[in-house]
């Protein structure tokens, strides 16, 4: 089984303006993901909003945090999903099954991950 991770992309205004009906929904297209995946998701998380991030950069006497992403966008990582998956088709299959798929706002990118022997 090959393992993919699934990053969430989205926009947070768009997130943050969603009714608690369209909340409610897309929390149920999730547990629909994570049902039909089963043991193939191997963990997964939403993460907080990019205001709380802090990224590493060079600097003169090492690495310097900042706050914030490392780059600004208006499409933001949002969470991710760890999966195994038989082949990129199958992950693909899965993947398509996510809300942020489907909205305007929102990708999904879906990147194998390198393994070692």
């Amino acid at each position: 089984m090959a393992r993919y991770l699934i990053l969430i992309y989205g926009d947070e205004q768009q997130w943050d303006a969603m009714t608690p009906e369209q909340r409610e929904n897309h929390h149920a297209a999730h547990v629909a993901f994570r049902d039909a995946a089963g043991p193939g998701v191997l963990g997964g998380g939403k993460l907080q909003r990019t205001a709380t991030a802090t990224s590493l950069r060079a600097g003169d006497g090492g690495p310097v945090p900042t706050d914030g992403p490392f780059v600004e966008t208006k499409e933001v990582l949002g969470g991710y999903y760890l999966m195994e998956a038989p082949d990129l088709d199958a992950a693909i299959a899965l993947a398509s099954r996510l809300p942020e798929v489907a909205a305007s706002h929102s990708g999904v990118e879906i990147r194998p991950l390198v393994e070692r022997n």
